[in-house]
């Protein structure tokens, strides 16, 4: 007897990251050190007064039952004070504040949500692997639009073609980005507001790396910039800026009717988060340690973006220069693709990276480095990989 899986289960993209897990797996266990460059997963441990909150709300059997739908009030009266204090944005927590179970989550929802089978969605290359997710549940087309080094990796808006603005129905950026460390800025939302304007477009920010930028950098929120709310959202996790990657906690904000979108599909699909864990993130944006351990964080990664850039030069190994995220993005060695590139790499060296490939074509010249270990052996991948003698 045998169970065949759906049709739509078959159009899914294979998951990049889980091939890229079971290469290192293979090589760990023949035996050799690696030193996993690879990786977005944060290093870091949750703040200790998280994890206190989180312990002292699960003792309390009000936290046992069932969450509100759409998420307990105080947790979104949370969010609403946390972009009003960070971002000077102005949210209304019942029309205007979706509770997520992970950013991806809502990234993945978002088809679904919003488009029919056949619309047109804009998608950065390269771009988070796992929106395609989302496109292939719900049968949406899409186009991608090239970011590229020249432009700092920023879209350049007017190369749009006008037929592909006129279609789409949503577009999806992701600054501070992933892979490439690059950054926005304010004039840039302001073009983008109005372009969404023009077209009709709905902006999706995927805001993952907002709170991560390098030395001293602070990131602008979307929502921030004059009648985005008109035109879009922004979701925001707390996997990156509070290490709580595997509590599975975040949100959307922004227009109302794309907010009510997706908490109508989570009605279906879930009852809210944990209410112990929408505490412990009461907890994160609330307590006044939140922003003294934001900012040790980012010295951490400053110290190890300066570390591994520093050690790289050496070799003539030239970096992008970032300003966000905890990535560095590489070009590959001349003759070789991304993929054979990475492959060389963890053969040879024992050190795994990122291949641009899988972010999408045009990062097929680059790979990308996660700072997500100490400054000793992000310096120690870069000897190993000088004694390959590829630059």
């Amino acid at each position: 007897m045998s169970f065949e899986q759906s049709e739509l289960l078959k159009t899914l993209p294979p998951q990049f990251f889980a091939s890229l897990v079971a290469k290192v797996n293979a090589k760990v266990a023949e035996g050799h050190d690696v030193i996993n460059l690879g990786q977005g997963n944060p290093d870091q441990p949750t703040y200790d007064f998280i994890v206190d909150g989180l312990v002292e709300a699960a003792k309390n059997p009000q936290t046992h039952k069932y969450s509100q739908f759409r998420g307990n009030r105080n947790f979104k009266e949370a969010i609403v004070n946390f972009y009003q204090k960070e971002y000077d944005v102005k949210l209304d927590a019942n029309q205007e504040v979706c509770v997520l179970g992970g950013a991806k989550i809502g990234l993945v929802e978002l088809p679904w949500a919003l488009t029919n089978p056949g619309d047109l969605i804009l998608l950065p290359d390269p771009g988070y692997p796992d929106y395609l997710s989302g496109i292939a549940l719900g049968k949406a087309d899409f186009v991608t639009y090239p970011l590229l080094e020249e432009n700092q990796f920023l879209p350049d808006l007017e190369a749009i073609p006008e037929e592909v603005a006129r279609k789409a129905k949503m577009m999806i950026l992701n600054y501070p980005n992933n892979p490439t460390g690059a950054v926005a800025t304010s004039e840039f939302y302001q073009e983008l507001v109005a372009w969404a304007k023009t077209y009709e477009v709905a902006i999706i920010s995927d805001f993952a790396y907002g709170a991560l930028g390098y030395d001293g950098f602070e990131n602008p929120s979307f929502l921030s910039t004059p009648g985005s709310k008109e035109v879009g959202i922004e979701i925001y996790t707390f996997s990156k800026t509070f290490n709580m990657a595997g509590w599975r906690l975040a949100f959307a904000v922004g227009n109302a009717e794309i907010i009510e979108a997706l908490n109508l599909i989570q009605d279906h699909l879930f009852v809210s988060v944990f209410p112990a864990v929408q505490e412990a993130g009461i907890k994160a944006l609330e307590d006044r340690r939140s922003a003294q351990a934001v900012k040790n964080l980012n010295k951490l990664y400053d110290q190890r973006r300066e570390a591994f850039v520093a050690a790289a030069d050496r070799i003539g190994w030239k970096a992008f220069d970032s300003k966000g995220s905890f990535y560095a993005w590489m070009p590959v060695a001349k003759g070789y693709t991304s993929q054979s590139f990475a492959d060389l790499l963890l053969d040879k060296a024992h050190v795994a990276v990122a291949p641009g490939i899988g972010f999408g074509e045009s990062g097929d010249q680059y790979v990308r480095i996660g700072l997500l270990v100490d400054p000793e052996r992000l310096e120690e991948a870069v000897e190993r990989i000088a004694k390959l003698d590829l630059f």
